[in-house]
């Protein structure tokens, strides 16, 4: 067995970069869209601001 030719990739350097983590699905995944997740936060938190405010100014002009 030992005098069988051993195969090797002439390129696997080359090639080495396509198993890199960087360009994992996940990854691309995640970089599709950049500021995402922070525009999510800010969005919410705008809802919620506007939200307590028009609920205390209905209290405020609430006339009998």
């Amino acid at each position: 067995m030992s005098n069988l030719p051993l195969f090797r990739d002439p390129l696997a350097k080359r090639e080495a970069w396509r198993k890199n983590i960087v360009f994992s699905n996940r990854a691309m995944f995640r970089n599709l869209f950049p500021g995402f997740g922070i525009a999510v936060v800010a969005f919410t938190a705008y809802v919620v601001a506007d939200n307590l405010y028009i609920s205390a100014s209905k209290q405020e002009t609430h006339h009998h």
